[in-house]
């Protein structure tokens, strides 16, 4: 791990609060994966069951690539499965469900995101291993979830984001609806599950049962949508495309500048005050029309273009440092490789360099203890892993 500030008391070590802990990862992609990376960075041991020769899908999803040779995998691999060991193991053959279901004897946590019923065929599904191990929590991670009329589609995040509703509210008005950039509704579900498997750990101390965990990406989405879905709720008022602009705070947007673009993110009418100074028209914030933010939404039409004359009255190296000394909420939009190099990336360490064989990789962003608690052990290779946990139950594997 790179050099970070931390209190003189600090471990040195990553923290490992869920040290002792076994996870079987049976996902693939990115949800469950997502899943098994953040407990193998809380100090789980995380073993992922992988199809012999195959693999998770994501391993071949490149260029890029790290690696040479029958060991390179994908960059996408990468960015989900550090801290895990591999076994290669046909959950399909007699043999192979047998394995995992030894396997999970003594585990406490299995994550799946198979199709609904595909594992019961192979003894593989909550109640079979249930039956073997009351105390196991198993986390199923599908598109629709286990119920209702769509539990037996497949989920994928870009059908997800469209079904889910966040792409009707992503991009131009009046343009084609966006997914963005990222899986978002794959990583939140990946999250979501997170807590979940953290909460039925803690309960399971004092009930010394587990738990069956239903998470669906469509109902992750749902839920993503906050205070759209509210608006919606409450007021009986369809969200729409809006680009960059926000539907309940003025000015809240994109703003082109003299040489590039800037999002100004006005949360207040003191900071809307603040900005109007900065612009060197202090009589706009008196305006009754936009005095508040009630009525800068109500005004949205005139306010928006004639902040946007303001605004290109300089370059956004000087609306930045001038807004940021009056503490009005406004950043620069960075390239992906900006954000990488950034002094506060740097700063905070959220970038880990290739090391020891392991590729440079996206730290754990949570802090504990002014520690990062982030895994060193790099992702791993396809079948790398012998079946520790038969050879000797007992035995943590060494980190």
């Amino acid at each position: 791990m790179p050099a970070e500030q931390t209190s003189s008391t600090a471990p040195h070590s990553p923290p490992q609060p869920l040290a002792g802990v076994r996870v079987l990862d049976l996902s693939r992609v990115l949800a469950g994966p997502w899943a098994g990376q953040l407990l193998a960075d809380y100090g789980a041991d995380v073993l992922k069951v992988e199809r012999p020769g195959v693999g998770d899908d994501t391993r071949t999803w490149g260029p890029p690539w790290w690696g040479e040779g029958t060991d390179r995998v994908a960059a996408y691999f990468v960015c989900a499965n550090r801290g895990k060991r591999s076994v290669a193991i046909d959950l399909a053959s007699v043999d192979g469900a047998a394995l995992v279901r030894e396997l999970a004897q003594d585990a406490d946590v299995v994550i799946e995101n198979y199709k609904v019923g595909q594992l019961a065929k192979y003894g593989l599904d909550a109640a079979s291993l249930q039956a073997l191990n009351p105390r196991l929590i198993y986390c199923s991670i599908t598109g629709y979830g286990q119920t209702g009329p769509l539990a037996q589609k497949a989920g994928y995040d870009f059908a997800i984001q469209a079904e889910g509703g966040l792409m009707s509210v992503t991009g131009e008005a009046g343009a084609e609806p966006q997914k963005v950039g990222v899986a978002v509704t794959d990583l939140m579900t990946g999250v979501y599950a997170t807590t979940a498997i953290l909460a039925a750990l803690h309960e399971r101390s004092h009930t010394g049962r587990g738990r069956v965990i239903d998470a669906a990406l469509f109902d992750v989405q749902v839920a993503m949508l906050a205070n759209q879905a509210s608006n919606q709720l409450v007021g009986q008022t369809q969200p729409t495309r809006m680009g960059n602009a926000h539907p309940n705070i003025v000015p809240y947007q994109v703003f082109a500048s003299g040489d590039g673009h800037v999002v100004l993110a006005v949360g207040n009418d003191g900071q809307f005050a603040r900005f109007c100074e900065v612009a060197g028209r202090p009589d706009v914030a008196h305006d009754e029309r936009f005095a508040t933010n009630p009525m800068r939404v109500q005004h949205r039409s005139v306010l928006v273009p004639m902040l946007a004359q303001w605004m290109l009255e300089r370059s956004t190296k000087q609306w930045v440092e001038q807004l940021e000394a009056a503490a009005v909420p406004c950043s620069p939009i960075l390239a992906i490789d900006q954000v990488l190099q950034h002094p506060q990336v740097q700063a905070r360490g959220l970038c880990l360099p290739a090391l020891d064989g392991a590729p440079p990789m996206i730290a754990n962003p949570m802090r504990l203890d002014g520690q990062r608690p982030v895994s060193p052990k790099a992702p791993p290779n396809l079948g790398a892993d012998r079946a520790h946990w038969l050879l000797d139950p007992h035995d943590p594997l060494p980190r």
